[in-house]
Order: C-alpha cells, then structure tokens, then sequence
C-alpha cells in the first residue's frame, strides 16, 4: 500500500515547474536563500485591492460625454451584438442608454479623466497604469471572480496567491506567503458572497492557501494558546506531534504529510508574529490622517489598507484585500457614492504610503473587480436615478508599482463603452503579466495533476508589455 502511495504522489508532483526544476525548493523558502526566478523580477509582492460585485468603468475611469446627447434612447442592436445577458435584464424590453450623473475632470501630467466619486485617486493619476481594455467571458459574480482569481470559471483551481506561494515563497518565515483582508462596504445591499475557495490552494500542496484574517482582537482563529498552556508546553505538544507525523511520512511517502509538519511549526511562529503584525499602536497620528478616520476601526478597508503595508514591509508575497458591495444593479448614484467613499482615500494612501517608504518600486498594486457594468439602465430609467448590470466585454482596471508604466491609459472602448475597440486585455493577460512582473514565465509555473499540466493562465494569456516600464 505504501508503494502505491509513493508512487500516487511522485506522478502527481512530478512536472515542469518552478517548484520542481527552475527553483527547486523556493516554494519553501524565501528570495534571500539566494534562488532565482525564471528572469529578473520587477516586483516583489503583489497588493491585489479587490472591489467585489462589478465597479462601473461608466462612472469611474471610461468617460463617456457623448452618450449624454443620446440619454433614453435604445442602445443599437449593432452594438449589443449576440452579447448573452444575464438572468436580470435578459427580459427587458427595452435597453435605454444610460450616461453617468457624475462630472469628469483630467487629471495629472497624464490627463486621464477620474470621476468626482475618486478625488484622492484623481491624485495619484500619475502613478498608475490604468487599463480601460479589461474583458472576460464570464457574466455572472461566482465565475467570473472564480475566473479573475484562478484562470477557470469552475471551482477547484489554485488562487493567484497560491500560485505565487508556490513559485516564490515568502521572504519571512514567521507569516504566510499569501494572507486575505475583507471588509464590508457602506452600501446598504446584500453583498454577494466571498467563498474560502477564492484564496485557496486548489490541487497545490495546502500550506499555499491564502490565510484569512480576521477583525478584532483574535485576527486567526484556534492561533493562541487555550487557559492553563504556556509557550514551552506548546512547543512539546508541537514535537511530539511532529515526531509522529514524520513516522507516518515515512511509512507512507503522503506531501501532504510534510505540509501538515510546515503548517504547525508557521503555527507556532504566528503566535507572535500576527499580533505584532496587526497592532497598529505604533503607527502615527500622520499616518492614520492618511488613511482616514476608519484606519483606526478594526475590519474597515481603510484599517485593511494600513495592514497591507505593514504585511508588505516583512515580506509577504500575496496579499489579498476584498472589498465587498460593488454589484450596483439599482440605485447606483447612492450606493457608487457610498462605496467610492469607503475606498478612495486608503487606496491614495496605501500608494503614497508605500512610495515614500521606498516600497512602491517592487510592490504591484492592483484595482478593480470581476467585470464592469452596462451602458444601458437595469429596469426603469430616471434622470438622476439608475442601475446597471454585469458587463464582461469591457471593464477598467489598473495597476501600480513595480516594474509597470506610471501615469498611463492603456486600451479603448467604444463610444457606447460596450466594447473594445483598441488593445484588449483578457483576464489571463492580466494575470500574465503580474507573474512576469514577479519574474515568473506563465508558461513554466505549471502543476502536474491528473495527467495533465496546470497553470494559472490555463492554455492562454500573453504579457500586456505596452504597460511595462
């Protein structure tokens, strides 16, 4: 039976990889153990700022000032194409276009256009690289934030983090390579909801999931010692547990064996490294001007900004922030105003914050949400009053940081902002070029699992280089 065992997991982590053959056993150790990426990495970490539910390129980043002389009217049939729609306006009989309510103004060296609901990124223009070509297949939330962060619409494949925990590691020893923040947005509307899965390890060995931190005094659960246990006891309740799991190692030949030893003694190490982490007692007044007043409300965006850049500074790889209540399908002014208000000045902030300290130029910051919304209104058409659905053809994002052009436009859409028009760039483009950026080939970080090879881009993606510096 051991035989058999050995023989299983020796096909199944067996394979072309940067955890088998370009880095050998960096998935476990950090950057500074002297090995090296596939070619010369830009970036170090990645920030990725998730605003869940679909944000409105239409009333954010795309300008659109024509669409105002043509309010109310049907959009083209010419336009819309043979577009599949989702379940909630597949039944209107009419598709009326639908302008935004807010002003635009140019912005920066750049002159790219920023919406009034985003004053303090309006600020940092010039440092981002901002893509208004986005575009995915996927329709609904589910698969198409399951598409964003595993490269497939369908459950069960590792998460962006993971992939970055695998081939990189994290350059402390003490924290996870790949840790998650969520906080809830002010717009009042049930949030859709976030699975574990997201930030998981799919078929990757399981100590290269995202580990999800909590809001309040206990940010990881079952981490601190119960009543009546004192760090030493700890320590020869870990060996001895350790000694027995190494006998099953042995005796079986299971990786997951030597997964389950790691994540015990990162247990360990985590029992004072993530207090030190999330006590924000040192940070300055200045600082949590920057952030805002919610910076110091555990749980808030803002609180989860500031924790990011603490979690950048001791070398975390992947570090996830979802931001929840973006699915505006009605009352879209109010709620958009609301949820640009939770985000708008940490994001300018967490960018700020890591430029002066000298991180921004190998750290990627990444904005934006699993697809965009509709130019035409979801239901009844008021003058100062709409709602807009999913809309995967074209969306806007941007990135900041290493190894990325600051203070550019990339791609177009058409008048309408239904489609694409000039330099599209797919979800796996997107995902290929944040591991080239991280020195990481997309084709070679692969993972052999049931008899084929997997990777993040799935069998597409090509790296967007008219965004790289």
């Amino acid at each position: 039976m051991s035989t058999i065992i050995k023989r299983r997991a020796f096909l199944n982590h067996t394979g072309l990889s940067l955890g088998s053959l370009a880095l050998g056993s960096l998935a476990e150790s950090p950057l500074s153990a002297g090995q090296s990426t596939h070619f010369p990495a830009k970036a170090k970490r990645v920030i990725s700022l998730f605003m869940h539910g679909g944000p409105s390129q239409l009333d954010l980043f795309d300008h659109k000032p024509t669409l105002h002389k043509r309010h109310g009217e049907e959009l083209p049939a010419s336009v819309r194409g043979d577009q599949r729609l989702t379940g909630m306006t597949s039944g209107q009989d009419s598709f009326p276009v639908t302008p935004s309510v807010f002003r635009f103004a140019q912005h920066g060296q750049s002159g790219a256009w920023v919406s009034e609901l985003l004053p303090q990124t309006a600020k940092i223009v010039d440092e981002l690289s901002m893509i208004r070509s986005m575009n995915t297949e996927a329709i609904n939330h589910d698969p198409a934030v399951t598409l964003m962060q595993t490269g497939h619409q369908q459950a069960g494949r590792p998460s962006q983090g993971a992939w970055a925990s695998y081939g990189l590691g994290s350059a402390n020893s003490d924290l996870p390579a790949f840790l998650v923040l969520i906080s809830r947005g002010s717009a009042a509307r049930p949030a859709d909801p976030l699975y574990s899965r997201l930030w998981g390890s799919g078929f990757l060995p399981s100590n290269h999931q995202g580990v999800a931190l909590r809001s309040g005094r206990d940010p990881v659960l079952y981490l601190s010692n119960g009543p009546g246990i004192d760090a030493a006891t700890r320590r020869d309740q870990l060996d001895v547990i350790a000694d027995l799991n190494k006998l099953q190692l042995t005796q079986q030949g299971d990786p997951e064996i030597a997964t389950r030893i790691s994540q015990y003694e990162m247990a360990f190490r985590m029992q004072s490294a993530v207090p030190e982490l999330a006590d924000l007692s040192g940070e300055t007044d200045t600082t949590f001007n920057a952030y805002g007043a919610e910076a110091r409300q555990s749980g808030t965006f803002a609180a989860n900004c500031l924790l990011a850049r603490r979690m950048a500074e001791r070398g975390v790889r992947f570090i996830q922030l979802y931001h929840k209540g973006w699915d505006q399908h009605y009352n879209l002014p109010s709620d958009l105003r609301l949820q640009c208000r939770d985000v708008d000045q940490p994001v300018a902030a967490l960018i700020n914050d890591l430029k002066q300290r000298g991180l921004l130029d190998d750290t990627l910051v990444i904005w934006g949400g699993e697809f965009g919304r509709t130019t035409y209104s979801q239901g009844t058409l008021e003058r100062t009053n709409y709602g807009r659905d999913h809309h995967g053809r074209c969306f806007t994002m941007w990135i900041a940081g290493g190894g990325v052009k600051p203070g550019i436009v990339h791609g177009e859409t058409d008048d309408f902002c239904y489609n694409v028009v000039r330099d599209p760039v797919h979800v796996h483009d997107l995902n290929a070029t944040l591991l080239h950026l991280l020195g990481v080939d997309h084709t070679r970080l692969t993972f052999r699992f049931q008899g084929r090879h997997y990777r993040l881009t799935d069998v597409h993606g090509r790296v967007v280089y008219d965004i790289l510096s």
